[in-house]
């Protein structure tokens, strides 16, 4: 299904590759359609410094436990709304509570808008008496880089760090220059060069380098970074990010877990509650949470 869906997005940008943006997300936020509703879990909108978001609750969760998440769509597109569902199949696995994101997006607020959005809320939850340890920050494709960027900017401005990071499919490398990105081109059926450098146009605002270390994240260090886990679907292009986050990362002394699951496209575990491969991957997600 998701290989479809994603065929279909990339059919109707080939047929009219002037797409405006407001089609482009309205497009994109059809991406809730993979997953399956999450059972037991209620949602509640919020601002949360100053930032748009919405809270997944699944019933009987710990609520001193929190995910920050931010979602994907390249930075521009993808909503709280069209990632609900997975975030709260997340949230459930792991028996916490996550509050998704509705970040500023480019075109219109680019580098650096998301990562101040989100640090924004990580320190408006610790000024509600949040335990940073308690907090974990996940999110996928560009949402992923979020997740990560978050937290090293929140390590450069000497904020308490959160207790783990989890990054479906991230998208790190604003300069393009993954082997995968050639070598999986006919097995990804949404993810090619041209829309990235369609995304990293609008992302960047044409006034940031695309090797600048927090918006491309393969040129950053590690050090001192919290336990990290990343996933990956084999045919996906953006394969090679989630490898040399991981080899870096584990080079720097961080506590790396790398699952590339066969076969799979990009970000998966949007298919939660539909595709054993996404159920599977969750249960490996939440067994590692649980043993942190």
């Amino acid at each position: 299904m998701l290989r479809d869906l994603y065929q279909d997005w990339t059919n109707r940008m080939t047929a009219d590759p002037n797409l405006s943006i407001a089609n482009l997300r309205s497009m994109f936020d059809e991406w809730g359609q993979a997953a399956l509703e999450p059972e037991n879990v209620t949602y509640r909108s919020d601002r949360i410094g100053g930032v748009e978001a919405l809270w997944a609750l699944p019933i009987g969760a710990d609520a001193s436990r929190v995910i920050v998440y931010t979602h994907g769509g390249g930075f521009a597109v993808g909503s709280a709304d069209s990632h609900r569902k997975m975030a709260g199949h997340l949230a459930k696995a792991l028996g916490v509570t996550a509050a998704i994101l509705h970040y500023r997006r480019a075109p219109e607020n680019p580098f650096p808008a998301q990562i101040e959005d989100a640090v924004a809320a990580y320190k408006a939850l610790l000024a509600k008496g949040q335990e940073p340890g308690k907090i974990t920050t996940a999110g996928d494709s560009a949402g992923g880089n979020l997740a990560i960027a978050s937290v090293l900017k929140m390590r450069d401005l000497g904020l308490p760090l959160p207790g783990s990071v989890i990054a479906y499919s991230p998208w790190l490398d604003m300069a393009l220059r993954g082997a995968t990105l050639e070598a999986n081109a006919a097995t990804d059926a949404l993810v090619g060069r041209p829309i990235l450098e369609g995304m990293v146009g609008m992302f960047l605002g044409g006034s940031t380098s695309p090797l600048d270390p927090l918006a491309n994240l393969l040129e950053n260090h590690f050090d001192g970074f919290p336990p990290l886990y990343i996933n990956a679907g084999s045919a996906e292009t953006l394969l090679s990010d989630s490898e040399n986050l991981a080899a870096k990362a584990k080079a720097q002394g961080v506590k790396v877990t790398l699952s590339v699951v066969p076969d799979m496209q990009h970000v998966f575990p949007a298919l939660a509650g539909r595709a054993p491969e996404a159920d599977e991957e969750l249960a490996r997600i939440a067994a590692w949470y649980k043993a942190l």
